[in-house]
C-alpha cells in the first residue's frame, strides 16, 4: 500500500470502526477536518493554487454582481439597514469589486451591514486584507447573519457542500458509500432501501441511474428562503449545475470531482489534498427555499445581459495595453466553450419583489 495522507489514516480508521461512510461524510472530512481539511490548510485559489474562480479572472464579474445587487436594493425601496451577505467569499475579490462599483449608489454603503460566511482561517485572513477598508463581520454559518432584508451572493459556494449519491435498483435505492476496496478508498453500493423521497424525485431515472442529494445545501436554501419571506431582498446563486430536466436527460448524474494543480484527479486519492466539488441541483435549492425562482440561465447570458461586453470595451479603451487580456477574460466568463454555459445563475426573491435584472420577467 502506498503512503497515506494524515486524513486518509483518519478516514480508514473510521471505516474500520463503523463501516463504509456516506459520500457526504467523506467530503466533509476532506474539506473541513479541523487539522487536515483542504480548506483549513491553504489558500486554494489562483494560478499558484488548485483552481481559479470567476472573480479572479476579471474585475468585470464582481463589478456586475455588485451593480445587480444594488439594483435589487433600489427596486425594493432602498431598505436600511440591510444585510449584504456573501457565502464562500474566496479571497474577497468579488466583494471588493462589487463594493467599488457601488460606491456611487446613494445610500447603499451607508445602509449595508456586510457579512461574510467563511470557515477557512486562511481565507478569512486573505479577505481581511482585501476588504481592510470596510467594516466586515465574519460568520461561520448563514443562520448567524442578521435578521434584516437580505441581499445574498453565493458564487461557487453550493458546489463545495457535501452530497450523497443513490443508485436506482428496481423499486428501491442503493446508497454509494466510501469503503476500502482492494486496499484503496473507493465507492461501493450499500444495501437496498426503499427511500420514498428519492422515488418521487427520481421516478424518471432508468435502472442504475444516479441521483445526488445535499441535505446541508437544502437546509441553507430553506434558511435563505425563510429570511427572504420575512424581510425581503434577493439571493443570487451562480455555480456549475443542472435542473431536473438536465438530470433526466442524462439518465442521472455522477458529478463528484476533485481538482489539484488545475487538473482533475481521483477524488479518493490523497484525501485532504485536493478540492472536492459536485454539480449543484438548482431545482432542489429552489424547492427548499420555497420562494419565487428566477432562471436558471447560463452565466454567459446573465453577464452579457448585465452589460459585460460594454464594460469590457470600456476597460480595453481605458487600458489599451491590457485589451487582449480583457477580451480573453470576457471570453472565458461568457463563451459556451469556457464557463458560459457550464455555469448557471438563479435568483430567489419573495413576492411582491420585482424580477431582478437580467432574468426573464
Amino acid at each position: 500500500m502506498t503512503s497515506q495522507t494524515p486524513l486518509e489514516a483518519v478516514i480508514r480508521a473510521e471505516i474500520a470502526e463503523r463501516g463504509p461512510m456516506g459520500l457526504d461524510r467523506y467530503m466533509a472530512l476532506c474539506l473541513a477536518h479541523p487539522q487536515h481539511g483542504y480548506y483549513r490548510k491553504q489558500d486554494p485559489l489562483g494560478m499558484s493554487g488548485d483552481f481559479v474562480t470567476a472573480p479572479e479572472i476579471s474585475q468585470i464579474f464582481g463589478e456586475l454582481i455588485g451593480l445587480w445587487v444594488a439594483q435589487c436594493w433600489i427596486d425594493q425601496g432602498r431598505p436600511a439597514p440591510f444585510a449584504l451577505v456573501e457565502t464562500g467569499p474566496g479571497r474577497g475579490t468579488l466583494m471588493a469589486d462589487a463594493l467599488r462599483a457601488t460606491r456611487a449608489v446613494p445610500g447603499f454603503h451607508d445602509g449595508m451591514q456586510l457579512n461574510l460566511v467563511e470557515t477557512s482561517p486562511v481565507l478569512r485572513g486573505r479577505q481581511k486584507e482585501t476588504l481592510r477598508d470596510y467594516d466586515v463581520t465574519w460568520r461561520d454559518r448563514f443562520d448567524e447573519t442578521p435578521d434584516l432584508p437580505l441581499l445574498l451572493v453565493a458564487n461557487e459556494f453550493f458546489d463545495a457542500l457535501p452530497i450523497r449519491q443513490f443508485e436506482r435498483a428496481g423499486d428501491g435505492w442503493r446508497e454509494r458509500l466510501v469503503a476500502i476496496v482492494d486496499e484503496k478508498l473507493d465507492l461501493q453500493s450499500g444495501p437496498l432501501r426503499p427511500e420514498p423521497h428519492l422515488s418521487i424525485r427520481g421516478d424518471d431515472l432508468p435502472e442504475g441511474g444516479l441521483i445526488e442529494t445535499s441535505e446541508i445545501s437544502e437546509t441553507i436554501a430553506a434558511e435563505i428562503g425563510e429570511q427572504l419571506r420575512a424581510r425581503g431582498g434577493a439571493a443570487l446563486i451562480i455555480d456549475y449545475g443542472y435542473d431536473a430536466t438536465m438530470r433526466s436527460r442524462a439518465g442521472g448524474v455522477d458529478t463528484i470531482q476533485a481538482m489539484r494543480d488545475h487538473n482533475f484527479v481521483n477524488p479518493f486519492d490523497d484525501p485532504g489534498e485536493a478540492d472536492l466539488t459536485a454539480h449543484v441541483d438548482f431545482d432542489a435549492l429552489a424547492s427548499a427555499a420555497n420562494v419565487r425562482k428566477h432562471g436558471i440561465v447560463d452565466q454567459g447570458a446573465f453577464l452579457l445581459g448585465l452589460g459585460a461586453a460594454q464594460r469590457a470595451e470600456a476597460l480595453a479603451k481605458t487600458h489599451p495595453d491590457q485589451a487582449h487580456d480583457v477580451k480573453g477574460a470576457l471570453h472565458r466568463l461568457t463563451d459556451a466553450s469556457e464557463m458560459g454555459t457550464l455555469f448557471k445563475a438563479m435568483a430567489l426573491t419573495a413576492d411582491p419583489a420585482p424580477p431582478p435584472a437580467a432574468f426573464p420577467a
